[in-house]
This record gives C-alpha cells, structure tokens and sequence, in this order.
C-alpha cells in the first residue's frame, strides 16, 4: 500500500513546444468524462490538485504534474479528454491534434495509463484510442474507474465483459474509485514502480 503521491502542478501548455525538457512522463488518457483529474486528486490526496467539473471537458490543456522532490523530472501529465465534451468541432479538433502530436514527439513519454469507465465499459471511441497507441508502440495499462458505480450484484459480470472488451486478463486492469478510495493506494504503488523502474 502506497502512501499518496507528492504531486505539485508544474504548468498548462497547448502546444508539445510549449513543455520545457524531462526526464520521464506518464500520462493520463481517457474520454472527457471518465474521471482523470478526480483520479489525480485521490492519487495525491488532495481535493483541488486538478480541476474537476461536473460538464465533461474540464481539461483543456496538457496539464503537467511534477512528482517531488522539486525538478525532479518525473511527470504525470492529464490530457484532455477525448469524446463528449461541450466544445466546439474545431476546438476538438484541436485537442485532438495536439494530443497526437505529444503522443507521437515527446521523446520521454515512457508510457500511458488508458482509463476507461468501469460503470459503461469501453466505448468504440475507447477501442479505437487503444488501437492507435498500439499503432504507435506506446506502452499502455489499464485503469477502470468508477468502480462505486457497479452494483455488487452486477460486478463480478462486469468485470468479465470489460476485460473481455479490452482483450486483456483480468490481471492487467487496476479497478478504482476516486470518490471511496478503492484501488488508489495499489495505483499509487504502481505509478511509484513506473517512475523508479524506467528512471533508473
């Protein structure tokens, strides 16, 4: 069991030339309104780390996470979202391009953490997002949030479809709950794991 990440917010860009140089980053990619940045305020344990919003599309631009000590290079990066968000056809487009560009130029983006909703399982949007990172060769895991949102009686089942959908065992999804805590110590241990294994 991890204790919560010591994350501080580094900076907002809209464009990859934006970020200045690091060391090594994880991001987090999902549909507009799976839950990211409440997953990176449980992550850290703190309610106003990353802005959340009840309309789907908060995030707007790469949002940069630092884990401290200070400068250490090491990053969480929050994307946004991809899917239903209240915006325009241009600005979706936009963000489109701007996240395949820093999918397909950030030279120390090491890996991605894939985050479908557990309560509706992953979308044709979310398959195709997958088949795409596939395409690229960028390492991914999955992460299926809203876990409080599955009835008892319908989890076991939907736990089954969902890696079903994915093509993926059971083992290779981390199930959690922003809002109950469920999982995010265990997620906490693996982000820690990403960034001691591939740094060193």
């Amino acid at each position: 069991m991890a204790s919560p990440l010591h994350l501080e917010f580094l900076q907002s860009a809209a464009k990859v030339d934006q970020l200045p140089d690091s060391e090594i980053e994880l991001a987090l990619l999902g549909r507009s309104n799976v839950g990211k940045s409440s997953l990176l305020n449980a992550i850290a344990n703190r309610k106003k780390l990353a802005r959340t919003s009840k309309t789907p599309g908060a995030t707007k631009l790469i949002n940069v996470y630092e884990l401290q000590p200070e400068k250490s290079g090491k990053w969480l990066v929050d994307l946004p979202g991809y899917g239903f968000a209240k915006v325009s056809r241009n600005e979706q487009e936009r963000w489109k391009h701007m996240i395949e560009r820093y999918f397909t130029e950030r030279e120390t983006l090491a890996g991605v953490l894939v985050l479908v909703d557990g309560a509706v399982g992953p979308t044709a949007l979310d398959l195709t997002t997958i088949e795409w990172l596939q395409n690229i060769d960028l390492p991914y895991n999955f992460v299926a949030t809203k876990a409080d949102k599955v009835r008892p009686s319908k989890s076991a089942q939907r736990r089954k479809d969902l890696v079903k959908k994915l093509g993926v065992d059971k083992k290779d999804v981390r199930w959690v709950s922003a809002e109950k805590g469920t999982g995010i110590p265990e997620l906490r241990g693996e982000i820690k794991g990403f960034f001691e294994d591939d740094y060193n």
